[in-house]
Order: structure tokens, then sequence, then C-alpha cells
């Protein structure tokens, strides 16, 4: 009986048990049911919803050419090897990346420690895990949780990696290792370069036949920049990125935000960074259609993309080259004079007077050659705008005119050149006694007192005999803003960056406001000088310099240029104070100097057919050269410059010579009156050579014309 009520006991619960699984069953099948037939549409659409993600492809950049036509700057082509990463795993990727390893030659030197370490644990799972005992685990597991546990597990893994552990890491691996890291640097989608130099014809081939089994691998044409005349210019050119480096960190915001991608070569310095969206171009934009799961399912070209803008640049190119080689033999030339231990750089700036285009920008430095031991010869363009010296006396034009402008002195006012004694200085003095000197011969002889009387009454002083000399420290900004209007001391404007504007003085003692009249307290670039000598040369408009002329559509005949897109105006900063007949006294004065007997410049410029104008100019300065830890004082040297214009009568031509540190002691080689004379001839021979060349071709085009007429 006990058993009989224990069975049945027993069938109830099953039956409660089976009742109760068939209704969860009937519920979960009613519930599927519910879901398929009211949201199936809505899952399935989820299931397959893709996703439109835009790709942008650089482009070559733009072309640079010089004023005749030529390319200074171009992009050379070069084979390349390419990843595009369309959602592959680091499994995967490491596995292309191995395949590819054994058909190209890629370069290791780049590869870190890091970069060893995390490829040891990927390829040594089971030897990483045991780096970080289990029991050692729980214990941080007690402190720490999620991502931040993973991540210091991970850390103490990558620290008790040996250097024995990672000497077991082949060439073989290191390769692999290399194209991997190359694999993951890149932007999902979007093209990274694995290699694209010296990326040889084999490798190119055998690479494209496999690309079959190598995922997200190409062969593609990329581009380098390729300088045509070497190191001339290079550094006023500037620099671009390569696609290793990409945006530099500090300008990461300013171009992700102008859609760039962290990857892109741009430019760096000077030209390539002050033209950059110019020369950047279009990027070629592809839309990659993607699923859920990240698999491209369809590539769309949106836009082909336009390689950069071209630049044409003022430069000319031939004259550039003439300049350049002058100016190195010259410096070698004059090295050999005594005196001339600190001598190793000098500069010259050639421009149009009345557009302010930039026709050459030369600068050569001798530096020691870290190979020979011995010194060679570098570019140094830039210090055209990016140093600044004591110019001399090649500033007196600007001195005469503020003398003018104040009042102070008048056309044909005569003053006694003498010595200037004043109390407890030595005397100020010409280089010569002069007796009673006029404005225009002043500038002539470069009569030094005749400066220094005018400084005197600028300042409201007047000069005593071995007396004190108390002047209005207002002089000293007055002859500073007046000097400014001819471009010394402040900015010109040159479509370059870093420009420096040079050294005020900072003691306002009587004597030095002598000095700042004569260049021997401020401090000048050669561009200020070659604004300011262009200013006097026209008549009175200080042109903003520039060195890019045009900026022309691309085409795809790349020996020819497209049209203009934007050419770029004169522009006049401002007008010079003063009076029309002011600026002719000082432009006679400066003729005076080269076509005169007596002029401080007529030995070297007294017979030209190209009639020039000019100021000399010679600065007692101090050293503060790269010998500079050398010395306990600077030692004393002195700069020598020139600023002239040819012809003096509608001049087409302004130069500006600087050689700073030119000698110490009284031997004067004159290195900066040699350069300008021969670089004044080279412009004036150049365009004499290109006249008769087409004249030539015009001759040969009738002749071509006439045979035709006669022919029909």
């Amino acid at each position: 009986m006990n058993k009989k009520k224990k069975r049945n006991h027993v069938s109830l619960r099953l039956n409660m048990l089976f009742l109760m699984v068939f209704l969860l069953f009937s519920v979960l099948i009613f519930r599927l049911g519910f879901v398929q037939i009211v949201y199936g549409d809505d899952y399935k659409r989820e299931i397959e919803r893709t996703e439109d993600i835009t790709v942008n492809n650089p482009v070559p950049r733009g072309k640079i050419y010089d004023s005749t036509g030529k390319i200074i700057v171009d992009n050379m082509p070069q084979n390349a090897i390419t990843y595009t990463n369309s959602g592959a795993s680091q499994e995967e990727m490491l596995e292309t990346a191995a395949k590819l390893a054994k058909l190209i030659d890629k370069d290791t030197s780049k590869v870190r420690e890091r970069d060893m370490k995390d490829y040891w644990i990927m390829t040594n799972p089971e030897r990483a895990e045991e780096k970080v005992p289990q029991k050692e685990q729980d214990v941080m597991k007690e402190e720490l949780e999620g991502s931040v546990f993973d991540k210091e597990i991970y850390q103490l893994t990558l620290d008790r990696i040996t250097e024995e552990e990672l000497a077991e890491l082949t060439d073989d691996d290191l390769e692999i290792l290399a194209i991997y890291s190359d694999f993951t640097s890149g932007y999902a989608l979007t093209p990274q370069i694995v290699k694209n130099k010296e990326v040889s014809d084999e490798e190119f081939a055998v690479v494209s036949e496999n690309l079959q089994h190598l995922p997200g691998v190409d062969t593609t044409t990329d581009w380098e920049r390729h300088y045509t005349f070497n190191s001339t210019l290079k550094s006023v050119l500037g620099s671009v990125s390569s696609s290793e480096e990409g945006i530099p960190a500090e300008q990461l915001d300013y171009y992700l935000a102008r859609d760039y991608s962290r990857n892109d070569r741009v430019g760096k310095s000077y030209i390539e960074l002050q033209y950059e969206e110019v020369l950047h171009g279009q990027k070629a934009k592809v839309k990659n259609v993607t699923n859920k799961a990240g698999s491209v399912l369809e590539t769309i070209p949106i836009s082909e993309g336009q390689r950069g803008k071209d630049l044409v640049l003022s430069v000319d190119m031939d004259l550039q080259l003439a300049t350049e080689k002058i100016l190195e033999e010259e410096l070698r030339s004059a090295k050999g004079s005594p005196g001339t231990g600190l001598l190793d750089r000098a500069y010259v700036v050639l421009s149009d007077p009345y557009s302010g285009e930039v026709l050459t920008m030369a600068g050569r430095k001798i530096v020691k050659d870290e190979e020979t031991g011995g010194s060679k010869m570098t570019d140094d363009a830039l210090g055209n705008i990016t140093s600044t010296y004591n110019v001399g006396s090649a500033v007196k034009g600007a001195t005469i005119l503020t003398g003018y402008n104040e009042g102070v002195i008048s056309p044909g006012t005569v003053f006694n050149d003498r010595p200037l004694q004043i109390k407890g200085t030595p005397p100020k003095k010409s280089w010569k006694n002069f007796g009673p000197i006029n404005d225009v011969n002043a500038l002539k002889v470069s009569s030094n007192v005749y400066m220094f009387e005018t400084a005197i009454r600028i300042g409201g002083g007047r000069y005593e005999h071995n007396k004190s000399l108390p002047l209005n420290k207002q002089g000293f900004s007055t002859i500073r803003d007046s000097f400014a209007q001819f471009g010394l001391g402040v900015r010109t404007g040159i479509d370059l960056p870093n420009e420096q504007t040079g050294f005020k003085g900072e003691s306002t003692l009587p004597g030095f406001m002598l000095d700042l009249v004569i260049g021997q307290y401020d401090t000048y670039s050669n561009m200020q000088l070659a604004q300011y000598v262009s200013t006097i040369a026209n008549g009175g408009n200080r042109m903003e310099p520039h060195l890019v002329k045009e900026m022309r559509e691309p085409l795809l005949d790349n020996e020819q240029l497209g049209p203009i897109v934007q050419e770029i105006a004169p522009k006049v900063l401002n007008k010079v104070d003063g009076k029309d007949e002011w600026m002719d006294r000082v432009q006679e004065g400066f003729r005076k100097v080269t076509q005169e007997t007596g002029g401080t410049g007529v030995v070297y410029f007294g017979k030209k057919d190209y009639k020039p104008a000019g100021k000399t100019g010679t600065a007692e300065a101090f050293y503060d050269g790269p010998e500079r830890s050398k010395y306990d004082e600077p030692p004393e040297v002195m700069n020598l410059s020139f600023v002239g214009y040819a012809p003096h009568k509608n001049p087409e031509v302004a130069i500006s010579v600087l050689v700073p540190w030119a000698f110490q002691g009284s031997v004067d080689h004159k290195a900066n009156m040699k350069i300008a004379e021969r670089v004044l001839d080279a412009y004036f021979e150049i365009k004499k050579e290109r006249q008769a060349e087409q004249k030539d071709e015009d001759i040969t085009k009738q002749e071509a014309i006439d045979v035709t007429n006669d022919e029909e």
C-alpha cells in the first residue's frame, strides 16, 4: 500500500514538471513567432545594414618652376607596395606580413624594442602567459578590474621579457614585424605605404603576381620630391614630410580639421609649408560600402582627384646659379686674405624694384665637412631673411631723407667734415677729412660726419668741441620710424616664414644715436637692404618682396604650364614721406658713388654700360658666429655691404650684398664690391644673350613664314 502511494506521488511530480516544460516551451515558441512576424523585417534590415565610408587617397604635390619655365621641384615616380586594412584580424595581418616578407627586403632599422616585445607576445602566447602567474593575477584582481587589470597584466608581461628572449627573434622575424607595424599604422580602408624606396623591378613584379595570396596588399606608383638643381635654393624651397612621418605632431590638429589624414605628406618648412594648401592638391575620393562586420562589399569612385597646383617663382635659375658660383669663388678668394679667419658667409638679393619680385636670393656658407675634416660650401639662401648684421654706410640714403623730413637739413645743406671730439669719448670721424661738404657729395664719398651732424640736430643737440653732447632720446624713435618706412628694422613682408627684424640697440646714450645713422648700431637683414634700396630706386614706394609669381593649374602634359589661377600682383606697403626732389637728391648721390671720380664704388662700376647707382657700406661690429665660444670677448670684425640698382635711370634691377665678419684689422679685400660687380655683369649678360636668342628665333620663324608664302 505504501509503495503504491509513493509511486503516485512521484508520477504527480513528473507530470507537473512536464507541464511546466511544456508551458515554457510554448511561451518560447510564441515569443519566437512574435519576434519573427512583428520584428523580423527590422532584424533582417539590421543584419543586412551597410555603411558608407569615404576615403581620401593622396595625390602628387604641385610642381615648382622658375620664372623662365624650368622645373625646380618635381615629383619623381617610384614603385610602391601598399596595404589597405579592410577589417583583417591580427592573425590574418601577421600571416600576410609573413608572406610578403618572403617577397621583399624590408628595412628593420626603425623597429622599436616595444614593437619587438609585442611581436614576441603574439608569437609566443603560452610563454607570455607564464610571465604573470595565476596566483599573482588573483591578488591583482582584488584591487583592479576590467580594462585596468588587463592593461597592468600586459605591462607586466612586457617588462618581464628578457633580452635573451628578444634575441630569439631572427632577421626574418624582424622583417615580418616591420611590415606588420606598417599594416597597423594606417587608417582602416586607407592605403598605407609599406615600401616605396628602392623597390626593385623584381620585387614589384613578384608582389604583383602574388596579390591574390596577399589580401590587402597592392602595388602602385608613388612619388617623391625631386629637386632638379640639388642644393640650390634648397633651404628656401623647404622640405616635405615622408610617408612614414606623416603630419608633424605639432600641426596635427590644424591639418586634421582640414580633411587631411595622419599619414599625409605635408610641407614642413618655407615655400613647401607656406604654400601647402596650394601644392597639396585635391585628394582622390572613393566610397567603401561595408557590412555590419566591416567587410567591404563595394568600392565606388567619387572623384579622381587632382595633383596640387603648380607654383611659378620669380627666381631666374640661370641668374641664381651664376650668382651662387660668384659667391663661392669670391668667398674662397677672400679667405686667402689676412685677417679672414672668421669669414664664412655672404649673401645676395636681386629684385625688381617696381614689382617686388625676387629674381635671385642667394647665400653661401663655408662649413666643416664632417666626412673629410676639411671645409665645404653649403646653401644659406635663408640667411638673407633669418640673420641680421650691422651693415654700415649703406643706410646713409635713409639718414639723409630722415634729415629732410625732420627739417634739420635741406637739399644743398653744407657741413664741415672734420673729427668730432665729444667729451669723454674717442673722436668720431669720417675715413677722411672732407671739409665743407653738401648732402649729395656726403653720399658720394660716404661722409660719416655729415650723418653725425644730421643726427645731432634730429636729437635736438648742438655740437661743441670737447664738451658733452646731450641729445633727446626721442631721436632714436624718430630715426627708427623713418628707417622703417624703407623696410629697415621691420619685416619686409616676404612670402616666407621666420623672417627676422633685427636687433635694436638698447642704450640711449648720445653716441649710439650717431652710430645708428651710419648703420653701426641696429642690425638689418640683407632682404631689408634689398627692400630699402628698391624703395629709393623706384622713387619712394616700399614694395612687398615675393618669391612666388604665379599659381597655375596642373596639366597632364608634364612639359607645359597650365592656365594661371592667381598672379601675385605688386603690393605697395607704404609711400616714404617727403618730396620727390628730396628723393632725386639721394638718387643723385647714389649715382655719384658708382659713376663719378671720387665715389666709393667708381673703381668697380665707373665704366659699366648699364650705368648703375648705389651705396657702399663698411661697419665696425662684433663677431657673434659659430666660433664665438672660442673667445672670452667677442672679437671686433668688419662687415661689408653694397646696395644699388641699374640703370640709374628707369632701373630694372636692384641688388643688395652683405658679407658679415669679412675681416679683422685694416686689410679690406672688397668682397662686397667684387660680388656686386660680377653679379650685375651676369644679370645684363644673361639678358643680352636671351635677347640675341629671341632675335634669332624670330628670324627663323619669319623665314619659315616667307617660305610657306612662296610655296603658296
